[in-house]
């Protein structure tokens, strides 16, 4: 059998980057960017008040106080977003309100607090230092500074301050385009009417959400039954333009296989020593007259999303560049004993305590316990040779909130 750490090295390798793409700002959220940003211009690209109140020399308020204030006459009024150049005069004042332009020849803001907030002459109960409340140009960002650099992801804050710099693209690292499929003539859709024999569709639901969770986009998650020709139109149908297709089921050694039966000439099928997910597959196909790499992950539900967390999801964020590819791995005391088959690494739900430092195993060990899986927030990850563990070990955790 195939290791599981030789299984990840041929799944990474199948999943490359897209090349950079430059798109508009709203399209960039939570993508890696390809390349560093320089700013263009500075930040306060002016001088500006960081206050509503008067734009003054602080040499004619030194003596200013509540007692004793001092009067000037108000001459200009500024609002935030007039243009035009001012100079003030000494032994005046200039009404100015938050992110207005500061006149030249002034040296000081007095929020209107200190004043008594008059429109033509204004009383000043307080004195003001050089400087005071003024936002000097370029105290932020200067021309010519790298802000963001290749890699980082774009954020909120990282948006805001391109747009701030008047920058409307940027050059990233796109999403990778998933055909999700998945595969069984007893797979109906959710909310339809049951018929004895069948069950309700859950991978191809579960699979795309993962796929969204670490930073895919999904292009199409369609059914297809156990019949060679109908999962290959299927295939065709839907493929467009995904940069990877993830089938579930059909990859065992039943009489029905439909994806093995499909793409035994194209798809290397293996065992991987693991539980759950021993079957896997992973290659290229054709469709189209394009090569599309594919990756085939068992049918029980389990399997497919444990598959998908050890082999698929740090791939996925690798090829787009996006940080903390794999989950955080933990140490934490278990709670009670368990056991793990010999010669596979097993990963078994779990539930984390992380304040308290323990896990607990949660539920059955087998692939079709789905209920236990919505509720853990972890995986216990015992290795090949462990066959039991006691309570009070330290065991690995991957832990699948943080």
């Amino acid at each position: 059998m195939r290791s599981v750490s030789e299984h990840q090295q041929v799944v990474a390798g199948l999943i490359t980057p897209r090349p950079a793409q430059t798109v508009p700002l709203a399209a960039a959220e939570s993508l890696a960017l390809a390349a560093d940003v320089v700013a263009g211009l500075s930040l306060p690209g002016f001088d500006n008040s960081a206050m509503d109140g008067y734009a003054v020399l602080a040499a004619d308020v030194v003596s200013a106080s509540a007692d004793d204030p001092v009067r000037l006459p108000v001459v200009e009024d500024i609002p935030a977003g007039r243009t035009d150049l001012l100079a003030l005069a000494p032994h005046t004042a200039h009404r100015i309100m938050t992110g207005a332009p500061v006149p030249a020849g002034a040296t000081a803001v007095v929020p209107v607090e200190a004043t008594d907030g008059g429109t033509e002459t204004v009383r000043i109960r307080a004195s003001a230092r050089p400087g005071q409340h003024i936002r000097r140009a370029g105290e932020d960002v200067t021309a010519g500074t790298t802000v963001m650099h290749a890699g980082q992801v774009v954020s909120p804050a990282a948006l805001g301050l391109a747009a701030a710099l008047g920058i409307g693209e940027l050059t990233v690292r796109p999403r990778q385009r998933v055909l999700v499929m998945s595969t069984g003539t007893e797979l109906i859709a959710p909310g339809a009417e049951l018929k004895p024999g069948q069950i309700y569709e859950s991978n191809a639901v579960m699979l795309a959400a993962a796929v969204r969770e670490a930073g895919g986009v999904v292009t199409a998650a369609p059914m297809a039954e156990d019949d060679v020709d109908e999962f290959r139109a299927a295939l065709q149908a839907h493929v467009g333009e995904s940069d990877l297709i993830i089938t579930t089921g059909g990859v065992s050694a039943g009489a029905y296989e439909v994806v093995k039966d499909a793409l035994g000439g194209e798809v290397d099928f293996v065992k991987v020593a693991m539980q759950p997910g021993m079957p896997q597959g992973s290659g290229h196909i054709v469709v189209d007259g394009r090569e599309v790499p594919i990756i085939t992950l068992p049918g029980n539900p389990v399997s497919a999303l444990v598959s998908f967390e050890v082999f698929v999801r740090p791939a996925l964020r690798a090829a787009m560049d996006l940080p903390q590819p794999h989950r955080r791995r933990r140490e934490a005391v278990l709670r009670e004993s368990c056991t793990s088959p010999w010669g596979k690494r097993q990963f078994r739900r779990g539930v984390l305590d992380a304040e308290a430092g323990t896990v607990t195993s949660y539920g059955p060990p087998a692939s079709h316990h789905l209920r236990w899986l919505a509720s853990a927030n972890c995986l216990l990850e015992i290795e090949e040779d462990v066959t039991e563990i006691e309570a009070g070990s330290t065991v690995a955790v991957w832990d699948l909130i943080d």
